[in-house]
């Protein structure tokens, strides 16, 4: 029986060589990605597990944009995600979603909280459900009907959203590069505890959506940065 078991092991495990050759095939899947970050003065590294990671900064303040699993599940295959501590007032929280996510959040939570059999949302439901429930969704004169037909933006006060999600923003959310990730691929940015964060399915998994990926990312920052949003246009 052992014997049986060691050679259906031998079958089903990867020999050295193809170990190997995926590292290899990683490698240069990842070349392209190290010299862009090189010549735009970020770090580069890969883990040896198909997950990586760029590191830079935004006006004096470093960020890390990591690319590997998903950590929530509605995000299917891989999943890019950043974070930056920009020191920003705690009470400063703003969101952008995607729509059709919002949406489907939005009836899971009214779905297990209709269940006569539970007692009200259970915690297998992101965090992002909470902001959703927390926050107010807003909309202003200025982003094209394309920006909000695509996203939502929801915050603690009105003046935040519109002092973060300026025209450039805006304009860069919707600009992804062709066959960049459509309307339903999975999107959140993020203002909270004085932290900025993005989490995106990674679809297409290209070059050119990373890229662009950061440039939303180190925007979304800087606009931050830039503008007292906890003050603007009081």
């Amino acid at each position: 029986m052992f014997d049986r078991i060691r050679k259906a092991l031998a079958r089903t495990a990867p020999s050295a060589a193809a170990r190997a050759a995926r590292a290899r095939a990683s490698e240069a899947a990842d070349a392209p990605v190290s010299e862009w970050a090189s010549t735009h003065g970020m770090s580069f590294a890969a883990d040896g597990a198909g997950g990586a990671r760029l590191e830079g900064e935004v006006l004096g303040r470093r960020w890390r944009l990591e690319r590997g699993k998903p950590t929530r599940d509605y995000v299917v295959g891989e999943e890019l995600r950043a974070r930056a501590d920009l020191a920003l007032p705690e009470d400063v929280a703003a969101m952008v979603m995607n729509r059709s996510l919002k949406e489907a959040l939005e009836s899971k939570a009214f779905e297990q909280s209709t269940d006569q059999v539970r007692t009200g949302i259970d915690g297998s439901l992101p965090q992002e459900v909470r902001w959703l429930a927390m926050f107010d969704e807003f909309a202003w004169e200025g982003p094209p009907a394309a920006f909000w037909d695509r996203y939502a933006v929801v915050a603690e006060r009105r003046e935040t959203a519109l002092a973060w999600v300026n025209a450039a923003l805006a304009r860069q959310l919707l600009d992804w590069p062709a066959p960049g990730p459509s309307s339903q691929v999975p999107f959140t940015l993020l203002l909270l505890r004085g932290r900025a964060y993005l989490r995106m399915e990674y679809r297409p998994a290209n070059l050119p959506t990373l890229q662009h990926a950061a440039l939303v990312f180190t925007s979304a920052c800087e606009s931050a940065l830039r503008t007292p949003v906890d003050v603007a246009l009081e």
